[in-house]
């Protein structure tokens, strides 16, 4: 539990921007930082400072924690595709009477030469790809690998940290690979592979952006899944800075 006289931030989310936050709070006088991981990847890089890994069980179970360790604000951190969770953390929010903060990252842009396919969901994209090539590589993670799984007559090549679970596609190689990734790298997996379209998830940020470059140089579809909504009412800052300076406001940054 948190002592009186200390104040307790609660980082949501094992995003490369939960970590710059943890580190840019870490040993700051009179505050208490935690990150929680919600453990679905095998070896996580683990933030500055006080971690937890594992759900809380829903909102209510997220609520409850937020009592008993006296949590004094929330920043939702998490992937922008972390529908669950964010909707989780509002909810605990509005019962607990929690300040809630949302960190995103912007989204992706397309720029000339690209072309880009935006859809709805992933199940969207796995209708779509049959009319855009035959070769595919999916780096929309290894959880949503099951939408693609009843295409026949398409070969997939799967990016993810971890090895994805069945349901699979027939014909699929995976490559277990953690970003950054370079945009080299990316053109030797394009030509080496044979990739004629792309799909990813619209999650923004630069460790990942080098695939769309690389896509864009070989005249290549990308299918671009687009995010879920945020929850209604929810603030949200675009940048560990944008979301420092909210905390200062709130007292919340110690010295």
């Amino acid at each position: 539990m948190t002592p009186p006289d200390r104040r307790h931030l609660l980082i949501l989310g094992g995003t490369t921007e939960a970590r710059a936050l943890a580190a840019a709070l870490d040993g700051r006088a009179g505050l208490r930082v935690t990150s929680s991981l919600a453990g679905r990847v095998a070896r996580p890089r683990l933030p500055a400072g006080e971690v937890r890994i594992g759900g809380f069980g829903g909102a209510d179970g997220l609520a409850d924690w937020l009592r008993a360790e006296r949590v004094d604000t929330v920043v939702d951190a998490t992937h922008p595709f972390a529908a669950v969770m964010s909707g989780n953390a509002a909810a605990a929010a509005a019962a607990t009477g929690v300040p809630l903060l949302a960190l995103r990252r912007p989204g992706w842009a397309a720029v000339p030469g690209d072309d880009w396919h935006r859809v709805p969901s992933l199940d969207a994209a796995a209708a779509l790809l049959p009319a855009l090539g035959r070769r595919v590589l999916l780096t929309s993670g290894r959880q949503g690998i099951g939408a693609f799984a009843r295409l026949d007559g398409l070969h997939f090549v799967a990016r993810s940290v971890d090895p994805p679970e069945p349901p699979l596609p027939a014909a699929l190689d995976v490559l277990l690979e953690r970003g950054p990734f370079t945009l080299d790298g990316e053109r030797a997996v394009l030509r080496e592979y044979r990739i004629d379209v792309l799909v990813t998830k619209d999650s923004g940020g630069a460790a990942t952006a080098p695939k769309l470059t690389a896509a864009r140089e070989l005249g290549l579809p990308v299918v671009v899944v687009d995010r879920p909504p945020l929850p209604a009412g929810v603030p949200v800052a675009a940048s560990v800075p944008e979301v420092l300076e909210q905390l200062a406001g709130r007292g919340l940054t110690g010295r």
